[in-house]
């Protein structure tokens, strides 16, 4: 059980309301992190708009999925990896490119430096080495790139404190963390 309010279709204002129809018309859903986003509808609206630019950026969906996975089992964040996992297979990533991600890389070399160098900025609190950020730009990331595996670092850190700190109730398929085993 949540140890933070979901704030339920019933219970929500005009403006939770708002927000729900427009989360329901692109997901079929409303998540239950977002519920609990949705105690604030301004924390609900910073989220959806970070995460709206963010995913109008150069990182492809795949990569910005195997960070978010590879940031979960890191922060050892279940309902996020549960989420991340469906989400992730929708993207088109595979069970075991899942679990590379979760182990903290990938199959595919380019994506691997990525989730790497996100996991490292989660673990170090930015504080990367000259010797990481040159990896990522050897890798074939840019500036801007590098911009947005930042930007993603934070978005998923955030989702993933919140999941922790509410103790939110999975509603995706439930995933096990590594960590757990």
């Amino acid at each position: 059980m949540s140890r933070i309010n979901l704030v339920t279709n019933e219970h929500a204002s005009d403006e939770q309301k708002e927000l729900y129809s427009a989360i329901h018309g692109q997901l079929g859903m409303v998540p239950n992190f977002l519920k609990i986003f949705a105690n604030s509808p301004a924390a609900l609206r910073a989220f959806l708009g970070l995460h709206g630019i963010a995913s109008e950026g150069t990182l492809d969906p795949k990569t910005r999925e195997r960070i978010a996975l590879g940031l979960a089992e890191q922060n050892e964040c279940q309902y996020c990896v549960s989420a991340h996992t469906a989400i992730g297979r929708k993207a088109g990533l595979s069970n075991d490119e899942i679990e590379a991600n979760r182990a903290g890389g990938s199959q595919d070399a380019k994506a691997a430096v990525a989730v790497k160098f996100a996991r490292s900025l989660a673990e170090h609190n930015g504080a990367v080495s000259t010797a990481e950020l040159l990896e990522v730009r050897a890798a074939g990331y840019d500036d801007a790139d590098i911009v947005e595996i930042i930007t993603h670092v934070g978005m998923n850190v955030l989702t993933n404190i919140l999941g922790k700190a509410s103790r939110v109730e999975i509603d995706f398929p439930k995933i096990e963390l590594n960590t757990a085993a």
